[in-house]
């Protein structure tokens, strides 16, 4: 749970068949959110949890809710760079907005290291006149930020969480799964430049 992070060890799950180490949610993570509201310095829990065992790591992902709530703060507030995953939708346009603006007032006030680290296009379905549309309209306002990585709308990728497995396992040789691994390569080669 976000709040009893103290005890890192006891939800910590390896998974050796990858090689890395998971804290995944469960139900109390729903509570968290109100929990945290009446709590003092609420927007640094998960901060300052990783910080006692971010040694251990190369790399920390945080998977954050798509909402703009405490629980998304918290990962900007922990976090050194972000990875916005984008649908090639409109929709997805108009949220994006919201969410730069959320990191802009997280680096102000919480977080001064906090940076985006680039956009992913996920999705990304190149028949379809909306996808390309959108595409080169984050290209044209996010320049270089834009990840070259094109994720496919694919069926292996959305099959795998119903079976407990991540994608580049469930079936690696898919589209869609090559295309998360160009995109760990991407931002490899990302992090060496920096």
């Amino acid at each position: 749970m976000l709040l009893g992070l103290g005890e890192l060890a006891a939800v910590r799950v390896r998974v050796e068949r990858a090689g890395y180490d998971l804290l995944p949610a469960n139900r109390e993570l729903a509570g968290a959110e109100v929990e945290l509201v009446e709590l003092s310095a609420r927007e640094t829990r998960l901060k300052n949890a990783l910080e006692r065992v971010g040694e251990e790591y190369d790399f920390i992902l945080i998977d954050c809710p798509p909402s703009l709530s405490l629980l998304t703060v918290n990962g900007l507030t922990a976090a050194q760079r972000v990875v916005i995953p984008m649908q090639c939708e409109y929709y997805a346009l108009e949220g994006l907005s919201d969410l730069v603006a959320t990191i802009k007032r997280v680096r102000a006030n919480l977080n001064p290291q906090l940076d985006i680290a680039g956009l992913l296009r996920t999705m990304y379905d190149p028949r379809n006149t909306l996808s390309l549309q959108v595409s080169q309209q984050l290209e044209q306002h996010f320049g270089d930020k834009v990840y070259r990585t094109l994720v496919p709308r694919n069926v292996r990728l959305a099959e795998a969480p119903s079976y407990g497995v991540p994608a580049v396992l469930w079936d690696g040789a898919s589209k869609g799964a090559q295309a998360y691994l160009a995109l760990a390569a991407e931002i490899l080669a990302q992090g060496r430049a920096a």
